[in-house]
C-alpha cells in the first residue's frame, strides 16, 4: 500500500529493522516486529508507521483494541491519547520543549499511570531521526521551539513498571514486569502562530 502510493516504508532495513512497520502488543512498549502469531481477544496493539515521501519522513502511531478489551486497558489507551493531544496543544514558537514532558507526566500521574522515560520523541524531516530529543517526562531542559521545526511527540505509558528491556531480536522493547503499555504519536510542525499536525 505504501509503495503503491509512491512512498517508501522508512523502518524497512533501517539500522537492520526487518519489517515495514512496528506492531507492539500488550507489554511490548515499542519496536515490536510483526509476525504470524494471531492476536487474542482483549489484546491492545500499537501500530507505528513511518513513510518517506517527496524527500521527507512522517512518523505516527495509534492504538487498536482486539475484540472486547477490559476497562483498565481502555483507560490506558484513553489517557495515553489525552497525553499526546494535550502536549500538541501547547506547541508554538518559543515554547519550552520541557513543557511537553511536564504536561504528559502531570496527566499520567493524575490517572495513576506511569510515563516510560526511556522512549523519546525526535526531530524528523529529510532524516528519520535527529535533534531535538523530545522527553515525555517532567524536566527542565532549556531549549525552545522555533518556527519550522518538525519533531515527533510519542508518549508511552505503562500500567506498572517504567523499566524496559530489549529482547534478543535487538528491537522488541518490553516492560520488565510485563505490564501493559500504550503509545500514541504524531509528527508536528511549528508554525508562526502555533503548530500543525502533519500525520493526520
Amino acid at each position: 500500500m505504501i509503495i503503491g502510493n509512491g512512498a517508501y516504508p522508512s523502518p524497512l532495513n533501517y539500522r537492520g529493522f526487518p519489517k515495514s512497520v512496528c506492531t507492539s502488543v500488550n507489554n511490548i512498549a515499542c519496536h515490536g516486529i510483526p509476525d504470524n502469531r494471531p492476536l487474542q481477544e482483549g489484546d491492545i496493539l500499537n501500530v507505528d508507521i513511518t513513510v518517506y515521501l517527496n524527500g521527507y519522513h512522517g512518523d505516527c502511531s495509534a492504538m487498536f483494541q482486539v475484540g472486547e478489551v477490559d476497562s483498565e486497558g481502555k483507560r490506558l489507551i484513553r489517557v495515553t491519547e489525552l497525553c499526546l493531544k494535550s502536549a500538541i496543544e501547547i506547541c508554538k514558537p518559543n515554547e519550552h520543549f520541557c513543557n511537553i514532558g511536564n504536561i504528559i507526566e502531570e496527566i499520567a500521574n493524575k490517572h495513576n499511570l506511569n510515563v516510560i522515560p526511556g522512549l523519546l520523541g525526535h526531530g524528523i524531516g529529510t532524516y528519520f531521526h535527529g535533534a531535538p530529543d523530545i522527553y515525555h517526562f517532567a524536566n527542565n531542559f532549556p531549549e525552545k521551539m522555533k518556527t519550522g521545526m518538525t519533531f515527533t511527540i510519542e508518549p508511552a505509558l505503562s500500567q506498572g513498571s517504567t523499566q524496559i528491556e530489549i529482547l534478543e531480536d535487538g528491537w522488541t522493547t518490553c516492560t520488565i514486569d510485563n505490564s501493559r503499555t500504550a503509545q500514541a504519536e504524531h509528527t508536528i510542525l511549528i508554525t508562526d502562530i502555533g503548530c500543525e499536525v502533519l500525520t493526520l
